[in-house]
């Protein structure tokens, strides 16, 4: 066989051994549990969402091999390993009460009333570890238990709300909820208005960007992914020199 006919021969993909729901299969190294998923089979309609690594739809739960820790991620985020043991999470079920925003105030009180639970955290920390976003979870839940929400909202701000925190506390919060509620109710109660948005959405109201609009519409997706591409962003500041 000559040098170029060895080149030119496919590569052999490497393979490693995962069970998934306790059956074995063998699959290429490599792969992210979503596309190995697929490789074996699975038609996946549920537990999918955005396949870029932030929607929280895809959690599943794992151990590697030869480790008795339990593990939480995201299927499109996490690479198989040989020996691991997989199960998917496709729907976390945690109490999500019902309220009016309009009658709650950023209160301990009137937190504590939709989430009684959030007394019984033990500060375990167990939250945190589960998280895919490295959040610190366990410490926004003590912020909230201050009374300070702003330092709660901010610590929860990228929360995708795949619930691996609710599956692993022995207190049963059901941190997606609270962390909402909480960010709704920093937004609404605690965050200076912006007056220029005020004013942009009357403009908006009076009808002063129907037209624009209008032809927005009828230009169809080719024109608005050439504007999307050409957008300006706008540049957030960097720190201060020295920082």
């Amino acid at each position: 066989m000559s040098e170029r006919e060895e080149r030119e021969l496919p590569i052999k993909a490497k393979y490693v051994t995962i069970w998934v729901f306790g059956r074995p299969y063998k699959v290429p190294e490599g792969l992210t549990i979503q596309k190995a998923l697929e490789y074996i089979g699975y038609r996946l309609t549920r537990g999918v969402g955005c396949r870029k690594g932030f929607c929280g739809a895809c959690l599943v739960v794992y151990r590697r091999k030869n480790d008795f820790r339990l593990y939480a991620g995201l299927a499109c985020q996490t690479l198989v390993e040989d020996g691991m043991q997989i199960a998917n999470i496709w729907f976390t079920p945690p109490k999500k009460p019902r309220y009016d925003i309009e009658k709650i105030k950023p209160t301990l009180e009137d937190i504590l009333k939709l989430f009684p639970e959030l007394t019984r955290c033990v500060a375990c920390n167990t939250c945190t570890k589960a998280c895919p976003q490295e959040l610190q979870v366990m410490d926004a839940i003590q912020a909230i238990l201050r009374g300070d929400i702003k330092t709660a909202a901010e610590l929860t701000f990228d929360c995708i709300m795949c619930g691996a925190c609710s599956l692993r506390c022995p207190a049963e919060i059901p941190h997606p909820w609270v962390f909402m509620l909480i960010r709704r109710l920093y937004a609404k109660y605690l965050v200076p208005k912006a007056k220029h948005l005020e004013e942009r959405l009357k403009e908006v109201e009076a009808g002063m960007y129907d037209r624009q609009i209008d032809e927005l519409i009828k230009a169809g997706p080719e024109k608005w992914r050439e504007l999307y591409l050409k957008r300006e962003i706008e540049k957030r500041p960097g720190p201060p020199r020295g920082a």
